[in-house]
């Protein structure tokens, strides 16, 4: 990302003779140039905004949450500014353009920036740092570059070098390596969004879980690639990398040998569609629906709203009860108690019949009562019956069932007996 040193601007020595160019007629007419160029930017933005379908709520780096909020309308602008600059060259010396290209490509760089970062990592923490971080030295490179310090800096940076093994680095190449390597992280972490984008777009069930890892994937590939690009632009020899890279096997193998097999698990996972996401499943006696499944951990929301992360290796490794798998039908049942003299053929009815006027049970197979155990206090009788929509809840269909159940009981005056306890009393010799 080093620019030649002999088409940077010269230092300004005097700034009120800088100032006076702008008092030149041709001035006003790259003025005109810029404004039609800004006008010009805005209407096709518009007209690309609405020429391309979106979701309602998808977040776009070239759109953003406005038209202008987006990226595309600062590089449009930057490309009509090249063009009118070139168009100023020949209508006299070039003033305003020198100092709007430099201001119009930081804020292309600011926004396609932060617009990705956002898009990408979504609301995390450390996002708002690396927005600001992107804005700062855009701007200071533009505040250099106008000013004419800026070859003057990098040639002062290029002086300050030191030698490790067998190459020389300066502090210039150290700086120009970081910048290049954020523009090629960020370029690969558009395409990788993109593609998500497009993958996910549309997809439910075990369409879903294939595609978020052919995402998951292509953004991995993409972040290697691009790392090892940028690495190439410093001049890094990468075969220097090896022992390195041999290093971090041996690390991988001993050290983070746990939170490998996350990632790998992870994949395997999503490649063989064992568990997707929608799946009701209960692993470790808590029982919820798979929303997100990333590569280290899964996302599981019960329906009390508590939310639990499985670290996928469990996943792999340990019993799951996977609901939704094969059949969304689950069976519940519960317990009623009533007197020993109660009649036992219209219990049973009557129990079948607060099961089956709830909407929520199935009609095929059909609900049954049994008469499961002689109790302490009364006939206890098992309500079986089967539900096709668990991810509604089930403490909530049973409570409907015993109050059903409970009011049919006292409709045919069945009692419902409390705990006896019998006192035997001896008589004294």
């Amino acid at each position: 990302m080093s620019l030649p040193v002999s088409t940077n601007p010269r230092p300004i020595d005097d700034l009120g003779l800088w100032a006076q160019n702008f008092l030149q007629p041709s001035v006003l007419v790259e003025g005109l140039l810029l404004a039609a160029c800004v006008a010009l930017a805005w209407g096709l933005s518009w007209l690309v905004s609405r020429a391309v379908a979106r979701d309602e709520g998808q977040k776009s780096v070239l759109f953003g949450d406005r038209l202008l909020d987006g990226a595309l309308f600062p590089l449009l602008l930057l490309a009509l500014g090249y063009l009118a600059r070139t168009l100023a060259v020949y209508l006299g010396p070039v003033v305003l353009f020198k100092v709007a290209i430099p201001v119009l490509m930081s804020l292309a760089v600011i926004r396609v920036g932060v617009k990705v970062l956002q898009v990408a990592m979504g609301a995390a923490p450390w996002v708002r740092v690396l927005e600001r971080s992107i804005s700062w030295v855009a701007w200071l490179s533009v505040v250099l570059w106008v000013s004419g310090l800026l070859p003057v800096l990098l040639a002062e940076m290029d002086d300050l070098k030191w030698k490790i093994g067998g190459s020389t680095i300066s502090l210039r190449t150290l700086i120009e390596g970081a910048l290049t390597a954020g523009a090629v992280l960020i370029v690969a972490l558009w395409i990788s969004s993109a593609i998500e984008a497009r993958l996910l777009r549309s997809a439910v069930g075990s369409q879903l879980s294939l595609r978020k890892a052919i995402s998951n994937a292509t953004r991995a590939l993409l972040m290697f690639v691009g790392f090892m690009m940028a690495m190439t632009a410093v001049g890094i020899d990468l075969t220097a990398l090896s022992v390195l890279g041999g290093a971090i096997g041996v690390g991988i193998g001993f050290g983070l040998q746990k939170l490998a097999a996350n990632y790998v698990s992870g994949f395997v996972i999503l490649a063989e569609r064992s568990m997707r996401i929608g799946d009701n499943v209960r692993v470790d006696n808590f029982e919820g629906r798979i929303t997100d499944i990333t590569a280290r951990y899964t996302l599981i929301r019960s329906p009390a709203g508590r939310e639990s992360i499985v670290p996928n290796e469990i996943l792999i490794t340990n019993r799951v009860e996977n609901l939704s798998l094969a059949d969304t039908r689950l069976w519940l049942s519960t317990v009623v108690s009533v007197a020993y003299d109660s009649d036992v053929d219209l219990v049973r009815r009557l129990l079948v019949e607060a099961a089956m006027a709830q909407p929520r049970v199935l009609k095929d197979p059909g609900p049954s009562a049994a008469l499961s155990a002689f109790g302490a206090d009364g006939l206890e009788f098992t309500v079986g019956f089967w539900i096709a929509d668990p991810e509604n809840g089930q403490l909530n269909i049973r409570s409907d069932i015993n109050l059903a159940i409970l009011k049919s009981l006292r409709e045919h005056r069945i009692e419902i007996p409390y705990p006896q306890r019998v006192v035997h009393m001896q008589p004294s010799h």
